[in-house]
């Protein structure tokens, strides 16, 4: 390497956002609500955490279809939508060789226990209740994010 060159390993492409070109890209994140306002708010509220950017869906249905499509690192999961129950949602993944340890956050207005047990009980990771803190939910969907990678080193299986 002559002075001042920089090691392929260690060039960056602007189109891959900021990320080093021999790094593996970062996933998304899966931000799932029928209000597009609701989307918006959590994209806003983890825009920070440099992430490989979001991929939304308004429904259900379009949540499977988009995991299908784009590899996610996490899913933001609302509970009430009308093709598909949230929970549906959740049980799908979990039940899916592929999806099954990918963290699910539930951001919901449901704040009963019942609506919290059933979805910790189908395989949601963590659960919040709308209004939500910005803050907190960037906390929240980093410290997850951190611990699947950290998992995923340990047990050298790649998603």
């Amino acid at each position: 390497m002559t002075r001042g060159s920089v090691p392929e390993s260690a060039r960056f492409d602007a189109h891959a956002g900021g990320v080093p070109t021999g790094a593996p890209p970062m996933r998304p994140i899966l931000v799932v609500d029928d209000s597009p306002t609701i989307r918006r708010m959590v994209k806003l509220a983890l825009a920070g955490l440099g992430r490989g950017g979001f991929v939304e869906a308004a429904s259900g249905l379009e949540a499977i279809e988009q995991l299908t499509l784009t590899p996610a690192a996490l899913m933001v999961l609302d509970l009430n939508m009308a093709d598909m129950h949230g929970i549906e949602v959740l049980k799908f993944v979990r039940r899916h060789p592929t999806y099954r340890r990918l963290p699910v956050l539930v951001l919901t207005t449901r704040g009963d226990e019942a609506s919290r047990d059933r979805a910790l009980d189908a395989g949601a990771t963590l659960y919040m209740t709308k209004p939500f803190a910005p803050q907190e939910l960037a906390d929240q969907v980093q410290a997850l994010i951190d611990r699947s990678t950290a998992q995923e080193g340990s047990s050298g299986v790649e998603r």
